[in-house]
C-alpha cells in the first residue's frame, strides 16, 4: 500500500528549465498509481492541478496556488517482441533522454532522432515532441492517463490521442484534465534510418555513408552532438528549447512570401502546405542575440528564448509578444508559443 502524498510549499524556480521565479503553495509527488484518487480529491479542494514532470516545456507564473503534481512514476518494460515491432511500456516519470539511451542500448531502435530532448516520458505525448524528421506519434501505440475531474483511468490508442504538430488532445484539454501515467511504444522492425534533415546528412559521422550501413547509435550520437552545439544547456542558461512552433502556411501564402523573400527557409508538407523555419523569421527581424532585461534571444539559435537570471514569466512573455509582432508585421505570419503557459487563479 502506498503512502498518501505529502502536500507542501515548494520553490519551483530550480524545477523548471527556464529557471523562472515561481513559488508554489501546494505540491505533491505522485510515486504510485494508488495515489491517483487522492490527487483528484486534492485538485478538487485546491484548484485545477498543474502536472509537472521536469518542467522543460512550461512557463510558470511567479506564484502558483493551484495543486502542482510532480510525476515520479518509474519503470521500463519490454512487453512484446513481435516480428514487426518492439512493444515497450514506460512510466511517465522516466527521463525522456535516459529512456532513449536505454532503448538504443537494448537494440530497440527508432527513437534515436529524438535524443537529448529534455523532459519526461509523460510530457512527450502532450507536446507530441519531434526532431530531425521523427515525431513521437509515429512511435506510440497507446497512452494511459488519469482523468483528474472524473477520477478514472483511460487508455487511448494512438489514433484517439488527437496528435498534431506539437499538439495533442491532452494539451488542448488544458490544465487539470489529464495526468499521463504511462506510454506504450511501438518501435517498428526492421529498423530504417530517418535522414531527411540537412544537419544530419552533413554531420561528419554520417556524411558519405550509405543509408543501409548506418546504425541507430550513429544517428543518436550525431543528434546529441548537433543539439549540444546549437542549443544551450538549461542547467547553465535557462531555456525551454524551441519557444515558437514552426508555422505552417498554405501553398499560395508560401509562394507570395517567396516572391518577397527569395531565401525564406521552408519544408514542403503533405497536402501541399509549407512549414516555415520560425528561427529564420525571427532572425530576419533582428532579434537574434538581443536582450530585454533579464531575458533574451539566444545568440546561436533565434528560436530559443533564454533567462539570464531571476526572470519572471511576465518578462519572458513580453519579449515573446514583441517577437511575434515583429514577425507578423514583416512577414504576415503568426507565430505560436510552443511551451504551455501556466496561469494562476490569483493572477
Amino acid at each position: 500500500m502506498s503512502v498518501s502524498p505529502i502536500v507542501r510549499s515548494v520553490d519551483l524556480s530550480a524545477l523548471n528549465t527556464l529557471g523562472l521565479t515561481c513559488q508554489a503553495g501546494h505540491v505533491a509527488d505522485l510515486t504510485h498509481l494508488s495515489q491517483l484518487p487522492v490527487m483528484s480529491a486534492l485538485a478538487q479542494r485546491l484548484g485545477l492541478a498543474v502536472v509537472l514532470g521536469e518542467g522543460s516545456n512550461v512557463v510558470l507564473p511567479s506564484s502558483l496556488n493551484r495543486l502542482v503534481v510532480r510525476v515520479q512514476l518509474k519503470g521500463i518494460e519490454l512487453i512484446e517482441q513481435r516480428p514487426d515491432a518492439w512493444i515497450i511500456d514506460v512510466a511517465a516519470g522516466e527521463n525522456w533522454h535516459d529512456f532513449v539511451t536505454t532503448a538504443i542500448s537494448q537494440g530497440w531502435d527508432g527513437l534515436e532522432n529524438l535524443a537529448l530532448i529534455p523532459g519526461t516520458v509523460g510530457a512527450a505525448p502532450v507536446q507530441n515532441i519531434g526532431a530531425y524528421g521523427v515525431e513521437l506519434d509515429s512511435r506510440v501505440e497507446s497512452v494511459t492517463a488519469w482523468n483528474i475531474p472524473e477520477a478514472r483511468l483511460v487508455t487511448f490508442a494512438r489514433e484517439q490521442c488527437g496528435f498534431k504538430y506539437r499538439d495533442s488532445m491532452f494539451k488542448r484539454a488544458g490544465l487539470g484534465q489529464w495526468l499521463i501515467v504511462g506510454v506504450r511504444f511501438c518501435l517498428p522492425r526492421p529498423w530504417q534510418p530517418v535522414l531527411g534533415y540537412p544537419d544530419l546528412l552533413r554531420h561528419p559521422d554520417l556524411a558519405g555513408i550509405a543509408p543501409e550501413a548506418i546504425r541507430a547509435q550513429q544517428i543518436f550520437d550525431a543528434v546529441c552532438d548537433i543539439r549540444r552545439t546549437k542549443l544551450p544547456d538549461p542547467a547553465v542558461l535557462g531555456n525551454a528549447g524551441s519557444f515558437f512552433k514552426n508555422p505552417v502556411v498554405s501553398a499560395s501564402e508560401f509562394h507570395a512570401l517567396k516572391l518577397r523573400f527569395a531565401d525564406v527557409v521552408s519544408y514542403p508538407q503533405a497536402g501541399g502546405s509549407f512549414k516555415l523555419a520560425a528561427g529564420w523569421l525571427i532572425e530576419q527581424c533582428g532579434w537574434k542575440g538581443k536582450r530585454q532585461g533579464n531575458v533574451g534571444v539566444h545568440e546561436r539559435q533565434a528560436l530559443v528564448l533564454v533567462n539570464d537570471g531571476h526572470a519572471t514569466a511576465s518578462e519572458l512573455l513580453e519579449l515573446a509578444s514583441a517577437i511575434k509582432n515583429s514577425v507578423s508585421e514583416q512577414f504576415g505570419v503568426e507565430l505560436e508559443i510552443e511551451p504551455v503557459v501556466v496561469s494562476d487563479t490569483s493572477l
